[in-house]
């Protein structure tokens, strides 16, 4: 286990209580599995999305950031990811965390209480200072873009 921890404070919404709080399920894992806190199944149509709830609230500390991510099992097997991944919750955020689950599969997808359906990740945050220049130093990449390396 890492010494680097940092502590969360959580709040398991009314209607979650029934519900594990947010769990690492490896000692090696990155995330936090969260669970969807819907009241009924909610099944998604290929190429629809919906916002599950997860039941928690957490405090971040200044500093830090939530990410949510996809669960790969999810997207292998059922063409499921989420929509804005990774998803950011700011250190300022106090409301339930929430994931939009896209189905990019061909069937319908089903979500049931529970179920574990995103991945929370916590990262350090560097704020930037804006200096507005003229001009900005020349690299050997410069403005080449997306694809500009080939294939």
């Amino acid at each position: 286990m890492s010494d680097n921890l940092i502590d969360i404070a959580i709040v398991r919404l009314e209607g979650a209580k029934d519900l594990p709080l947010p769990a690492y399920m490896s000692s090696g894992a990155s995330g936090l599995d969260l669970r969807a806190a819907v009241p009924e199944d909610t099944t998604i149509l290929p190429g629809r999305f919906a916002l599950i709830p997860t039941g928690v609230r957490i405090a971040i500390p200044e500093g830090y950031e939530a990410q949510t991510r996809p669960r790969s099992g999810l997207a292998l097997k059922h063409g499921v990811t989420l929509l804005n991944a990774p998803g950011t919750i700011d250190a300022d955020y106090r409301g339930e965390i929430s994931v939009i689950v896209l189905n990019c599969g061909g069937e319908p997808f089903t979500v049931t209480r529970g179920m574990r359906i995103a991945q929370l990740v916590f990262c350090k945050v560097e704020r930037a200072r804006l200096a507005e220049r003229g001009a900005l130093d020349e690299t050997e990449r410069g403005r080449g873009g997306f694809g500009h390396t080939g294939v």
